[in-house]
């Protein structure tokens, strides 16, 4: 029952939105009228929730509205509104058109003098007309149309008058309080005078710009300028989305009517997501036969994983088999996967060496772009490695993970976005069910991993022990008595930069007491290094990662992840690694 709670405040935080907030004049100015000011107010708000209301039910349960574009209420709302504008000015303008006078008197008296005269009809169609409008500013609102109603009625219904009832709650508030202030002001105290006449100049303004789809501009204006009920709003259906839905977080289900209407489905989906940024400054493209590659170029035709990674991150790494599988097994069903690459260190900025990990290290086969200048990583707002982002036919970002692990959940993702895309574009159904798993490809347990990623370089060498932080340039190390855990440890002469650490005489010596299973050392050597590792006192024998030889020592030449220490447990080690000649380019240790 969260989301009752969460549709009443939602309806109230409707009136604040930037969609709204410039009708808020109209609505204050158009419902005062003297002595009748409050009653007037509340038919205006009543008759705009029950509006609400009222369109909604006959857009879900009408076939005949189903395929009416929104472009129609759009013009139907603008144009009611532009009208009573007009004979709020010029009263008498109704009488002397002589065309009019052969349409149904007593119909239109409900638009034009019913109105003028401020009769209840009039009142009530001011509420009937902004209703359509109000009603398309809430991510809540359409959640309730595309997913709730669907699939529970009578439950739709009850969220629908949560929010309408906060929407009409807020908005009487806010009618009275303006009233009350003009009634101060005396300014609206002829109510045939010259205030009267300026509001119905507002009505044709603000109904001419919802005709002509100005007020779309000026919500982006007032979206930058006034509170930020949009995202508020999508922050609290972030928590409430599991309690909505039997299905995995990132579903959102769509009734088969809107999912076949183009305009209703992307509005309804603009609600709730957002749009997919696009690739912005690559440096290069991989795998593409040299083509540049944008996301844009497969709305409408398929569906994006973008997927942000570095080829020396271990989290990335571990990522890539099952972006591999996804790509063989959906690729024929639409699916485009995009990595991303963002790199962490300026190795990683050089395409000769992305380009050897892909082919040789990874057997990567889908596009991917050097973003060297993070142009698409400030894009999408990223700030992790691995990040995936699934962009639907739409163009519209409908699920995000990061880090490693819920494979089956981001699968499950994209095979419903597959789904729609094939409903969309008349294909077959894919009917398959299984999800993969990759033998041998496991998520290390967060929860024991006590020891934090730690760099070598002077840009982020917070945890070096025995020399000073953040300084570039030589300095003479002397290995401690004791060690401390989580805390690195130089002996002998090193050369810190902004991102390694370089000895400059064999015999030298890293040292570090960790708590975890598994290390990961990235490091590269211009001529080309051999290392002695030594665990706890000991070689590592059955612990040597993939990149130790069986004698304990590992060559280290290209600029890399190395595969260090497969632990057989988690618990707290100490490791140490002794460097036969200089030129080491020790970057970072990691933990898994």
């Amino acid at each position: 029952m969260l989301l009752v709670a969460l549709s009443l405040l939602a309806g109230a935080l409707t009136i604040l939105a930037p969609c709204t907030i410039s009708l808020l004049p109209v609505i204050v100015g158009g419902s005062f009228g003297g002595t009748r000011s409050i009653r007037r107010a509340v038919t205006v708000t009543v008759a705009l929730g029950l509006a609400v209301i009222v369109f909604t039910l006959v857009l879900k349960v009408s076939t005949l509205f189903i395929t009416v574009p929104p472009v129609f209420w759009q013009l139907l709302s603008g144009g009611i509104i532009v009208a009573l504008g007009i004979v709020t000015v010029f009263p008498g303008l109704y009488e002397k058109l002589p065309f009019l006078n052969t349409l149904n008197r007593s119909s239109n008296a409900l638009m034009s003098t019913g109105y003028t005269k401020q009769t209840f009809w009039g009142d009530v169609l001011v509420g009937v007309a902004l209703g359509p409008v109000f009603s398309s500013c809430s991510p809540t609102y359409f959640l309730i149309v595309a997913t709730v109603l669907p699939r529970n009625l009578l439950e739709g219904l009850l969220y629908l008058s949560a929010y309408a009832l906060g929407l009409c709650v807020a908005l009487l508030v806010a009618t009275l309080a303006g009233q009350k202030i003009l009634l101060v002001l005396g300014v609206a105290a002829d109510p045939r005078g010259w205030f009267k006449q300026l509001i119905g100049v507002l009505f044709i303004v603000v109904g001419a710009a919802i005709l002509f789809g100005y007020d779309k501009k000026l919500q982006l204006i007032a979206a930058n300028t006034f509170f930020d009920v949009t995202g508020i709003e999508q922050r609290f259906l972030q928590v409430t989305d599991k309690e909505m839905s039997d299905t995995p977080r990132g579903e959102f289900n769509l009734s088969p009517a809107i999912v076949a209407n183009a305009s209703m489905r992307v509005s309804a989906k603009g609600a709730v997501y957002s749009r997919a940024p696009e690739i912005t400054l690559p440096h290069a493209y991989i795998n593409t036969q040299g083509k540049p590659i944008t996301i844009g170029e497969f709305v409408g035709k398929k569906v994006v994983l973008v997927d942000f990674w570095t080829y020396s991150c271990i989290n990335c790494q571990r990522t890539i088999p099952y972006l591999n599988a996804w790509y063989q097994k959906y690729r024929d069903q639409g699916l485009e996967i995009i990595g991303v690459h963002t790199p962490e260190f300026a190795f990683e900025k050089v395409p000769a060496n992305v380009k050897t990990a892909i082919k040789k290290s990874f057997s990567i086969e889908y596009p991917v772009v050097l973003d060297n200048t993070y142009g698409t990583w400030n894009a999408f707002g990223n700030r992790y490695w691995p990040r995936k982002y699934l962009v639907d036919i739409d163009g519209f970002v409908v699920y995000d993970h990061i880090g490693e692990g819920e494979y089956a959940e981001t699968e499950r993702a994209i095979k419903r976005a597959l789904a729609e895309r094939a409903t969309v574009l008349g294909l077959p159904v894919p009917t398959e069910t299984g999800v993969v798993t990759l033998n041998g490809v496991s998520t290390p347990e967060q929860r024991n991993i006590r020891s934090k990623e730690t760099y070598f370089g002077a840009d982020r060498n917070e945890f070096l022990g025995n020399g000073t932080q953040n300084v570039r340039g030589e300095q003479t190390f002397v290995a401690p008595q004791k060690v401390a855990p989580g805390t690195l440890y130089f002996s002998k002469i090193w050369n810190i930069t902004d991102e390694s650490a370089v000895n400059t005489e064999a015999g030298a010596r890293i040292i570090y007491t960790y708590s975890a299973k598994d290390v990961y050392f990235v490091a590269s050597s211009e001529m080309g290094v051999v290392l002695k590792i030594i665990l706890d006192g000991k070689p590592l024998g059955e612990a040597a990662g993939a990149d130790v030889a069986p004698d304990s020592t590992m060559r280290v030449l290209e600029n890399r992840l190395y595969k260090v220490i497969k632990g057989l447990e988690y618990g707290e080690h100490t490791l140490e690694i002794e460097v036969s000649g200089p030129g080491l380019e020790a970057y970072t240790l990691t933990f898994g």
